[in-house]
C-alpha cells in the first residue's frame, strides 16, 4: 500500500496483478510525508500501531479505513489493479513452485492440487481480491480499479485523474508461463471458478478458450 499526502491518493496493492511495476512508478511521485508499506524487494512498514501485526503490503480497505479515518479515507482518491482470476491463479501456482518445480513439471494436476486440496487461504496470494477492496458487506471502497490485462492504459487513466505525468510501466517480479487458458481443462475452470466466483462476479471477469 502507498499514502500519498502530497497527491492525496491511496494505492491498494491487490497481490498478482503487477504491484510492484506500480509501485516503482508512483514512488517517483512520493514526498517526505507519503507513507508505503511493503515486504518484497523492500522492506517498509506504516507506523501505525494497528497494523503492527501485518508484515506484507497487502492492506486491506476495511483494515486502513479506521486508522487514517474516515475523513481523510473518503476524500482521498482510492485505486487498485485486478486480474483476470483465472489468469492470477496460473500466475500464483507458477511463483510458489518455482524453487520445488511442481508447476513446471505437470501444471494441471499442481493446480487442480492446489485448489481442491490445499487451498491455502491464509496466503494472502492466494484470497481473493475482493476482500482488499470492498467492505462487510461486499461493496467496493474504491474510485478506480483498473485491470493488470491494460495495465499501461489504466496507469494512465490514473496519472490523469491525479492530474501528475504518466510514465512507461516497468515488467518487475513477473512469472514466466504460457497463457492461462493453456493449462485448464473444464474440471480445474469449475474449480476456479467455484474459488474466486466473487471477484468474477464482482470485476466481470470470465474464462476465454484462445485458439492456439
Amino acid at each position: 500500500m502507498i499514502i500519498s499526502h502530497r497527491h492525496r491518493f491511496i494505492f491498494f496493492a491487490v497481490p498478482k496483478t503487477g504491484t510492484h511495476s506500480v509501485r516503482r512508478a508512483l514512488r517517483a511521485l512520493l514526498g517526505p510525508d507519503d507513507l508505503e508499506q511493503v515486504g518484497l524487494f523492500e522492506r517498509k512498514r506504516f507506523a501505525f500501531p494497528e497494523l503492527e501485526s501485518i508484515t506484507h503490503g497487502h492492506i486491506s480497505a476495511q483494515q486502513i479505513k479506521p486508522v487514517l479515518g474516515a475523513p481523510m479515507f473518503d476524500e482521498y482518491f482510492k485505486f487498485a489493479f485486478v486480474r483476470n482470476p483465472f489468469d492470477r491463479f496460473v500466475s500464483y501456482c507458477a511463483f510458489v513452485s518455482r524453487d520445488t518445480g511442481h508447476f513446471e513439471r505437470a501444471p494441471l494436476a499442481f493446480m487442480k492440487y492446489v485448489v481442491r486440496d490445499l487451498r491455502p487461504l491464509e496466503r494472502i496470494l492466494y484470497r481473493p481480491q475482493h476482500e482488499l477492496l470492498t467492505d462487510a458487506e461486499g461493496r467496493l471502497m474504491l474510485d478506480f480499479v483498473g485491470r493488470t490485462e491494460r495495465m499501461q492504459a489504466s496507469y494512465d487513466e490514473i496519472c490523469n485523474r491525479l492530474g501528475v505525468a504518466t510514465t512507461a510501466l516497468e515488467q518487475v517480479n513477473a512469472s514466466s508461463h504460457n497463457p492461462y487458458w493453456s493449462y485448464y481443462d473444464d474440471e480445474l475452470v469449475d474449480l476456479v471458478a467455484a474459488q474466486y466466483q466473487a471477484d468474477i462476479a464482482l470485476f466481470n471477469y470470465r474464462f476465454e478458450r484462445h485458439a492456439s
